[in-house]
């Protein structure tokens, strides 16, 4: 396939983004694409209500037993507003592909051409694309598809991109990629009082201020010199412009971030009591919800080292992560329980940050992303 043509449809999809839940149009026309290439066949919709989700899996079935190997890609974009003026820009005012979710997609699709024209000859090849990556609930989703047990492969592999590395050049690590993390939203009930007599009412900025200090020294506290961070994201007590009154409400909400989900199961319910006990004491009531849960992504070893060894006979630059990136991406949930490799490809040691409103997905890494996708996806199912 012209590399044209795939350029064309990844800045298609730039222009025309959509939030995370509301791939609606990116479905369609990722679903279109594949279906050129006379895919097996094709699952649409999923999600964990039966036909209601964004998720899209385009299947490649050599007919003979063997391994399946999936391939994944995100569909989702940032509530981000968009400062690039090049003709592909956003058409949507407040929603932009600030990640390269518009690359990684074109990425995983271009391997459809390449897989027509020469099929698996054993086993199947899964081209995932999944919807809601950002907020954490798009794989969970996809996995409580009641079609998901069809889909369920050998091993599973993605890629992200990573500005600050040289453009192409391939990143791994074994063992924890990417950080397991949740948000944390604490909802605190009190009484108001007229601002002369404090006394009379039960304010929870008391409770919050000592959250502020109390809640980031739990990791030093609780994981023994392992990586733990919890990040205070949002507070809130009362009404702004309000000067006579003492607030009776207040919300505050941190993220909290550890290495490995077992650190992530200690910190959240160290979190939990001492909010409850902060609470308790204050005189305040309180609600805790959960949001964004993402699992670490976790990258089996022999995996990494077929991705190593198909990126070295391709010319590729290759460099080991020494230690796991902080973000946290929702490619955990395929980690569990099963082989898999998140791997990073850099975007360029220029290249805007991801999330920044000015970002752009570099359309030379596509070919470069597919060639990988490739030969890896070959190397494993003939191994």
């Amino acid at each position: 396939m012209r590399e044209a043509e795939l350029i064309e449809l990844r800045r298609a999809i730039h222009a025309h983004p959509e939030r995370s839940g509301h791939e609606h149009r990116t479905h369609d026309t990722i679903a279109a694409f594949v279906r050129r290439f006379e895919p097996t066949e094709v699952l649409n919709h999923l999600g964990a209500v039966p036909g209601q989700g964004t998720g899209l899996a385009a299947i490649f079935d050599s007919g003979k037993p063997g391994k399946t190997v999936l391939v994944r890609s995100e569909l989702d974009a940032l509530p981000i507003q968009e400062i690039n003026e090049f003709a592909h820009r956003s058409v949507h005012r407040g929603v932009m592909h600030a990640c390269g979710h518009d690359g990684h997609m074109t990425t995983v699709a271009a391997l459809a051409p390449r897989l027509q024209a020469r099929p698996p000859e054993l086993g199947r090849v899964i081209l995932l694309f999944q919807p809601a990556e950002e907020t954490g609930a798009g794989a969970a989703d996809v996995l409580a598809d009641e079609r998901w047990p069809q889909l369920e492969p050998d091993a599973a592999i993605a890629l992200h991109n990573l500005p600050g590395y040289p453009t192409g050049q391939i990143i791994l690590r074994a063992g924890v990629f990417s950080c397991a993390s949740v948000g944390m939203s604490v909802r605190l009930a009190g009484r108001t009082a007229h601002a002369a007599h404090p006394e009379t009412g039960i304010n929870p900025a008391h409770a919050i201020a000592e959250l502020i200090d109390r809640l980031p020294e739990l990791p030093a506290e609780y994981l023994e010199g392992r990586f733990g961070l919890i990040s205070l994201t949002h507070v809130r007590a009362g009404d702004d412009h309000v000067f006579g009154t003492t607030p009776a409400e207040g919300v505050l909400n941190c993220t909290v971030r550890t290495d490995t989900d077992d650190d992530r199961a200690i910190l959240t319910e160290r979190a939990e009591a001492l909010v409850r006990e902060i609470a308790a004491e204050e005189g305040v009531v309180c609600q805790i919800s959960w949001h964004d849960d993402f699992a670490a992504a976790v990258c089996d070893a022999p995996t990494v080292g077929v991705i190593r060894q198909c990126a070295h006979e391709l010319g590729m630059d290759v460099t080991e992560r020494p230690n796991p990136f902080r973000w946290s991406e929702d490619f955990g949930r395929f980690t569990i329980g099963r082989k898999g490799v998140l791997f990073g490809i850099g975007s360029g040691e220029e290249q805007p940050a991801l999330h920044n409103p000015d970002y752009d997905y570099p359309d030379e890494l596509i070919q470069r992303g597919a060639d990988l996708f490739e030969a890896a996806v070959r190397r494993l199912l003939a191994d």
